[in-house]
């Protein structure tokens, strides 16, 4: 059954793929984005059911208004998926690290689906089977953890642990919160030597947007099966 979904860096890569397949399924889908040019080019690619909105996830009162929007077009939301991140590509160790780099990663990548989150559990509440997709990466897994991109691994792990802080304190109110590791992905940030294609990194997402089972929460997926963190 169709049902209205809001997703987080929705003008490019994975998290348009993603506005792709939930249209196909004819869903109600607000498209977000930091750049209005940017967001509107990739709204006007879809019907009327998506809706483009300015979001960036790392400041509150864009983020404030953006509930605003939404609130003032629908009674409530099914499904928020968190898919706004970035990527220093440096050759930087944890060794060598610099502190700012991380604080950067950390308020894209973890504090700001932290917030989001935060600011829409009301509007989630209001559904009737809610879900909140947290796009991680293989690079923050505690499993087999590797030294490259250091800042964006520890982010990832971070939100990972978000994931499962929001599973705990959601589980009572039914809402599932997932975290996804989509693969390395030919888009701006996995570049084109990628292994995976966007509908292949878009594919679970939507999987646990629509059609994945209610009662599966707090777990963290690949290829629609559960992975080690």
């Amino acid at each position: 059954m169709p049902g209205i979904a809001l997703v987080t860096g929705a003008n490019k890569g994975i998290g348009l793929e993603v506005v792709r397949k939930l249209v196909a399924k004819q869903w109600r889908v607000f498209l977000t984005g930091r750049s209005p040019d940017s967001v509107d080019r990739a709204a006007a690619l879809f019907p009327p059911s998506v809706t483009s909105i300015v979001l960036d996830v790392t400041d509150q009162a864009s983020i404030a208004k953006a509930v605003k929007t939404v609130s003032e077009t629908v009674n409530h939301l099914d499904v928020l998926v968190n898919n706004a991140g970035i990527l220093d590509s440096t050759d930087d160790t944890i060794v060598d690290l610099p502190a700012e780099q991380l604080r950067r990663m950390f308020e894209t990548n973890t504090i700001g689906p932290l917030l989001v989150t935060q600011a829409f559990v009301p509007l989630l509440r209001k559904s009737a089977a809610a879900r909140i997709i947290n796009v991680s990466s293989g690079a923050g897994r505690l499993t087999g953890m590797g030294p490259a991109v250091p800042a964006y691994g520890i982010s990832k792990t971070a939100l990972n642990g978000v994931t499962g802080k929001f599973a705990a304190a959601l589980k009572s109110a039914g809402i599932a919160v997932n975290a996804v590791d989509p693969g390395r992905v030919r888009t701006a940030m996995g570049g084109n030597e990628a292994p995976r294609s966007v509908e292949q990194g878009a594919d679970t997402i939507v999987w646990l947007a629509t059609e994945a089972d209610q009662s599966m929460t707090g777990l963290f997926f690949r290829d629609r099966k559960p992975i080690a963190w």
